[in-house]
């Protein structure tokens, strides 16, 4: 996990008492006494920082009410992190899991606490070129490094589904949607019409992140190097394009919404060109080139969309998990325009 951060507060919505004694007989090593700190963000696993007199812990437990059947795997991300660590790809340490919701309410997991820099802006400001470039150029390689690793070698051969990635997904993502809509959206169901018509073939299948973007790396405090990947919730076997593409998406968002980049000076600011990334992650990946990428920005925007709809049903329910939820649900319907504008750019019928 990242770390400290100002908006950080001291955890009132779980035991800590029961936490900290489960960590006692559970996390090898672990010491109490401890403070427990839940962080800000996490609106699909809150997450908290346990320091104890043996050191800084991460917790990522599971939202409590009602969920999703297939939502919050926090169990998944457990045995993604287990499996990769080893590699020596940059995760945090697991150190256990809890699938006994009576400790804290809900399932959970323990790993390592990782300090170092996380950058929420993606235009990296009060940074020389040079640095920036280097950030961005380490955000590729281990996004070409995680798609080279073989799933079976880390015993995740069976993390996901045969068949075509992004037909499951449309199917998943449609299914999220429906199972947590509110309200009746012409350009939704527009949408999944287009995309579950036209998924394109898959070439390739690599383990997958399925949010990969600059927030969710940690760097080292003092050099270009991730030290740890985070947030592996969307995570599973599948198309290395979906984690491209989605990364892609940075230079096409407007600058100044998070980790957008359209409308920067890259060459000035010293970040790569959305050109130059593709040819460092083909490079690196043994590809000739990459296809055309606007259907999947659409349906990446739509995924998201359907990410945004259900913390708007757990709104309604009563039961989301960060103080800025509303304002992400209030997001649905631009995504999902702006989704239905890269399936127009992609060949799609208006």
């Amino acid at each position: 996990m990242s770390g400290p951060t100002p908006a950080a507060m001291a955890s009132t919505d779980i035991d800590t008492g029961s936490l900290v004694e489960w960590m006692r007989d559970h996390v090898a090593g672990f010491e109490g006494p401890a403070a427990v700190t839940r962080l800000p963000g996490g609106q699909s696993n809150p997450t908290y920082r346990v320091e104890a007199a043996s050191g800084r812990y991460a917790v990522r437990r599971k939202p409590f009410g009602p969920l999703l059947a297939s939502a919050h795997a926090v169990d998944r991300e457990y045995r993604l992190i287990s499996g990769l660590h080893p590699t020596g790809f940059p995760v945090p340490a697991p150190f256990a899991l809890c699938a006994d919701d009576s400790v804290i309410g809900a399932m959970f997991y323990v790993m390592e606490f990782k300090t170092g820099r996380n950058f929420a802006n993606g235009q990296l400001p009060g940074m020389a070129p040079e640095q920036r470039r280097a950030i961005y150029n380490e955000m590729i390689d281990q996004l070409a490094a995680l798609h080279g690793i073989d799933p079976s070698a880390v015993g995740l051969g069976d993390y996901g589904k045969p068949g075509n990635y992004f037909g499951r997904q449309v199917d998943r993502w449609t299914r999220q949607y429906r199972a947590s809509q509110t309200d009746d959206l012409a350009v939704v169901e527009k949408l999944i019409d287009y995309l579950s018509r036209t998924v394109p073939e898959q070439t390739r299948t690599s383990i997958i992140h399925g949010d990969y973007r600059i927030d969710n790396m940690i760097y080292a405090p003092d050099r270009p190097s991730v030290i740890a990947v985070i947030d592996w919730e969307l995570s599973t076997l599948g198309d290395p394009l979906a984690d491209f593409a989605y990364l892609a998406m940075q230079w096409t968002m407007p600058a100044g919404l998070g980790a957008g980049l359209a409308g920067v000076d890259l060459k000035t600011a010293g970040i790569p060109t959305l050109e130059e990334a593709v040819a460092r992650y083909c490079r690196l990946t043994d590809r000739d080139g990459l296809p055309d990428l606007e259907w999947y920005f659409a349906y990446n925007l739509f995924r998201l969309m359907g990410i945004v709809q259900g913390i708007k049903k757990r709104i309604i329910d009563g039961n989301a998990s960060s103080p800025d939820a509303a304002a992400a649900a209030a997001r649905v319907v631009p995504l999902a325009e702006a989704a239905w504008a890269h399936a127009l750019a992609a060949g799609a019928a208006d």
